[in-house]
């Protein structure tokens, strides 16, 4: 796990579709399953977003850290395969080797994508704990808390 919040568990996708040099794919689950969005509560639905920009500009630090530049972090709602609510990051890096910045993902999780490793979910982890603490990510300028 790399992150845990009140409602959803932010964690590497188990088949992952990008390779975690070409960016990492991360998925963020509610701990309560739902069937789409329109069941989330307002307070659900704004720890959602804030999530998704948290965890986004960790990303983005963290393959900083490692010497990868992101060309930027597609973000999908999908539930086409599990029909439950999820939601999907998938960092694209500027050298990608296998899925090209700039390009759409080729769906589909490939033998030869390498998933985050426990060192990429420690330095995730490491990069978001410090963001909470950051203007514009803390839970202070959010008005409320994401601990469980």
């Amino acid at each position: 796990t790399i992150f845990e919040s009140t409602n959803f568990v932010v964690m590497p996708h188990p088949k992952n579709e990008v390779d975690r040099l070409d960016g990492g794919h991360i998925v963020i689950n509610p701990k309560v399953v739902i069937e789409d969005r329109q069941q989330l509560t307002p307070d659900q639905a704004k720890e959602l977003m804030r999530l998704t920009i948290l965890i986004g500009e960790a990303m983005k630090r963290y393959y900083k850290s490692i010497g990868i530049e992101l060309h930027r972090i597609n973000y999908q709602d999908n539930g086409n395969w599990r029909p439950e609510q999820h939601y999907h990051l998938y960092g694209r890096a500027k050298n990608a080797k296998y899925q090209k910045a700039g390009d759409p993902i080729i769906s589909g999780h490939k033998d030869e994508y390498e998933n985050l490793t426990s060192d990429d979910v420690a330095g995730l982890r490491k990069e978001t704990i410090q963001l909470l603490t950051e203007p514009n990510y803390s839970d202070s300028e959010w008005g409320f808390s994401l601990n469980t």
